[in-house]
């Protein structure tokens, strides 16, 4: 996430500074557009997750195990989709000549083993290096391989339980809740990733990105000048 803390005292615009900022129109649809996206199927999956509980609490275990099967389809949908933005944003970044500031993964802000380490080791990293580049590059490639980490321990544990093989169904069931829960960090990160770049990303540049992330800016209103002799009447 982002935090104040990172206000630099020689007036470089903070993740604060970019998150709150106001995109031109055209970005502004492209982030939008797929913000609208991930957070759609994200709300899709969290629904199906929270019914899964309730059945589960119930004793409907059949009908638990199925919604448990469709979060992780839904999860199937967004993971891929977060992952090729990091890997997009990573090869288009090289041609950027200013890049957004970013703070490292934070460890608290994650509950299962898998996040904390990867954000233990993305703020070591931060720490050692002053390149902005680096920085940013790095937090990408550590974004990118947390989510496809997390969603592989997902799928594992989902179809555990799906399909009745858990030996510990308890824990498995615990381990569904935090695996949500540090998704639901990533998805964030990723949103502020995507806003930060925005703010640096060269206009002519941005109909690229669109392509790639399914986000096709809507065409600027044609103003039609008055003809000549409309001008002269």
């Amino acid at each position: 996430m982002f935090s104040r803390r990172n206000t630099l005292s020689s007036g470089r615009r903070s993740v604060t500074d970019d998150w709150l900022s106001i995109l031109p129109r055209d970005k502004n649809h492209v982030f939008d557009t797929v913000v609208r996206r991930w957070e759609c199927i994200y709300a899709m999956m969290s629904v199906a997750l929270d019914d899964a509980l309730s059945l589960r609490a119930r004793g409907e275990l059949v009908c638990a195990r199925q919604q448990v099967s469709t979060a992780a389809v839904l999860l199937e949908r967004l993971s891929p989709q977060l992952v090729s933005f990091c890997d997009a944003v990573s090869i288009r970044g090289r041609q950027l000549t200013k890049f957004p500031n970013v703070e490292p993964l934070n460890s608290a802000f994650f509950r299962g083993e898998t996040g904390r380490s990867a954000a233990a080791w993305n703020e070591i990293y931060h720490r050692i290096s002053f390149s902005g580049r680096f920085r940013f590059f790095r937090k990408l490639r550590c974004l990118a391989s947390t989510i496809a980490g997390l969603a592989s321990e997902f799928q594992e544990v989902a179809g555990d339980i799906s399909k009745g093989l858990s030996t510990d169904p308890v824990d498995c069931w615990k381990r569904l809740e935090s695996l949500h829960y540090d998704l639901n960090t990533c998805l964030r990160e990723t949103e502020v990733l995507l806003k930060a770049y925005l703010c640096v990303l060269p206009s002519e540049q941005l109909a690229g990105l669109a392509t790639e992330l399914d986000a096709v800016p809507v065409p600027k209103p044609v103003v039609l000048k008055p003809s000549l002799s409309r001008a002269s009447a």
